[in-house]
């Protein structure tokens, strides 16, 4: 199956009631394990491309061939969109999209209201030309996504979110409910009045950032209001980071990356599998 716009797939999971995860990629074997546990769980998928992981990785253009390989390679058949996560102005949406991706992120969060309004609909309307969706943001997500420190969480203001929508034609709203990116110190605090009520002001598929440490009640409570995007990166690290930890602990003499990257990839791997599950794509493939 050929790279899609995540925009039917978050239309689908809205409707049935579920949410597709946004999985983000920082190498061969994370993009790996992820495309095998979307294959192995029949689940749509989102590959989420930091401009931080581009750059690690290559390029914009590195990473579609890579994952474009994999796919034929693996032969998947699975819905799979490639989207750049927190997309920090035009230029780079509009290389992200010139070299394939099928899905952007523009986050403008960070400015006045009008000035998201504006940089957003100039996305879009380079976006929508090419069949390429996009995600927007509203409020400040806290902690550190790449080279994006948020200090503290900022809501997002319901009806700013209802005129970012109606001016943008944005195909899906990440608002800022009180999730953060990177591990949580103490319980989450979702806003879920506010969730439900730009959910019913919007009317699009809404995006949870920072779905690490979220509980499941919480992902599904969010699910039940309008959340059809669910953004993890930082398990599948941990994960990863601990498996390669454990396996040096065992062998401290080996020097061959596949065998120490191999359990990392399984790791990853398990743990996309078990998100797929909490979040109810499983099988909507």
């Amino acid at each position: 199956m050929a790279l899609v716009s995540m925009k039917d797939m978050m239309i689908k999971g809205k409707k049935e009631g579920y949410a597709i995860g946004q999985f983000n990629i920082n190498n061969l074997e994370f993009t790996q394990a992820i495309l095998m546990a979307a294959e192995e769980e029949k689940s749509p998928v989102i590959l989420g491309v930091s401009e931080g992981a581009a750059r690690y990785m290559g390029g914009f253009t590195t990473v579609v061939h890579m994952v474009k390989g994999l796919m034929h390679d693996y032969k998947i058949t699975v819905p799979v969109a490639i989207h750049l996560d927190h997309g920090s102005s035009f230029d780079k949406c509009k290389e992200a999209i010139d070299a394939g991706f099928t899905s952007v992120m523009i986050d403008a969060s960070h400015h006045p209201l009008e000035e998201n309004i504006s940089i957003t609909s100039q996305v879009v309307e380079y976006a929508h030309a090419h069949g390429v969706s996009v995600e927007a943001e509203l409020g400040t997500v806290g902690g550190q996504e790449d080279d994006i420190i948020a200090e503290g969480v900022i809501y997002a203001d319901p009806k700013e979110c209802a005129e970012l929508v109606s001016r943008t034609d944005i195909d899906c709203l990440a608002p800022a409910l009180g999730s953060v990116h990177g591990p949580y110190k103490g319980e989450p605090n979702l806003g879920f009045a506010e969730m439900e009520e730009i959910s019913k002001l919007s009317d699009l598929p809404l995006v949870l950032h920072g779905g690490t440490g979220i509980p499941v009640k919480d992902v599904q409570r969010s699910i039940s209001l309008g959340t059809a995007k669910i953004n993890v990166n930082t398990e599948n690290q941990i994960a990863a980071t601990k498996a390669i930890r454990d396996f040096f602990n065992g062998d401290a003499e080996e020097y061959d990356p596949r065998k120490y990257l191999t359990p990392a990839r399984d790791a990853i791997k398990k743990t996309v599998q078990g998100k797929m599950r909490d979040f109810g794509s499983s099988g909507k493939a």
